[in-house]
């Protein structure tokens, strides 16, 4: 069963709309700059904010795994021995050790779902299955999710960076009103390097996915020392124009470092430090290649 770090309510940046959002834990891509690194791995993980360690020694009763020690006036997490049992966390009185990721039964997650119907309806939105990648989870789990959603008559889109088996979208393809689909850059050798993995796969199920005549919002996320450029930028214009790729929407993202906090308390160092946020000018520059090449509806930010 798939793990879920959680389910944001009244979310405006994922679709049309008030939607709930709800985060799938585990991605196959490694973006040095990913706002989510608690959502790359596949399983449970354990979340320490040792910085704020009264040192206390606590939650030593509680690793039966030995991955505690108290050094100086706070504790030391070995992540690579961590189990990610939790039972530290029922020891921690300042609440600084939390295990991510919960399993939910499809019908508990729909009912939590539906009960903002009224949102959904009178704001034409809906709900969002994101991640992590949600197209690499156990895909009965999600056909059976989105088939009791249809049939509650409530929009589902998916947010995902490409990189699975099409046939896992193909499956899929009948119950989602849109993809929320991430380009980055189109050369690949840069994205081996910044992603971690070839783009050839993302590009084809693109590709495959307009062929079937899918909904796409066409996500990128715009960053400095990556893709902040107009060499970069407007590859990406060519390459769908070259394709008659018509997206409903394309969003240009651009990056902020707001979770770099989260990578220390899982045991991570973050590498985006030499990343930076584009000018605002430089943004409305990267629009207007797009509108020059006759794309309508594109939008920075979410």
């Amino acid at each position: 069963m798939p793990i879920i770090t959680g389910i944001q309510k009244y979310s405006i940046h994922d679709g049309q709309g008030i939607r709930s959002t709800v985060f799938f834990k585990g991605c196959p891509l490694s973006c040095s700059w990913c706002h989510n690194p608690e959502t790359q791995n596949y399983q449970r993980q354990l979340s320490v904010d040792e910085e704020r360690c009264s040192g206390c020694g606590k939650c030593l009763k509680g690793c039966e795994t030995e991955c505690i020690q108290l050094e100086a006036t706070r504790t030391q997490t070995d992540f690579d021995k961590c189990t990610a049992c939790g039972d530290c966390a029922d020891y921690c009185y300042q609440n600084l050790r939390t295990v991510i990721g919960e399993e939910y039964e499809v019908e508990k997650l729909v009912d939590l779902l539906k009960r903002d119907e009224m949102f959904y309806e009178e704001s034409g939105g809906g709900v969002t299955l994101s991640g992590g990648e949600v197209m690499t989870q156990d895909m009965d789990y999600l056909e059976t999710l989105l088939k009791k959603l249809t049939l509650l008559g409530i929009s589902v889109n998916i947010d995902t960076c490409g990189y699975a088996p099409y046939v896992n979208f193909e499956r899929i393809l009948p119950y989602v009103d849109t993809f929320l689909y991430d380009v980055k850059v189109i050369d690949d050798q840069k994205h081996r390097h910044h992603m971690g993995v070839s783009n050839t796969l993302i590009l084809e199920n693109l590709e495959r996915l307009a062929l079937a005549g899918a909904s796409l919002n066409i996500r990128i996320p715009v960053v400095g020392s990556v893709n902040a450029n107009s060499q970069d930028i407007k590859a990406i214009v060519d390459y769908l124009g070259e394709r008659k790729i018509q997206p409903v929407q394309i969003n240009l993202l651009p990056y902020h470092n707001t979770g770099s906090g989260k990578y220390g308390r899982i045991g991570k160092e973050y590498q985006g430090e030499t990343y930076a946020t584009p000018a605002a000018a430089e943004m409305d520059d990267f629009a207007k290649l797009f509108t020059g090449a006759g794309f309508t509806n594109v939008k920075i930010g979410g």
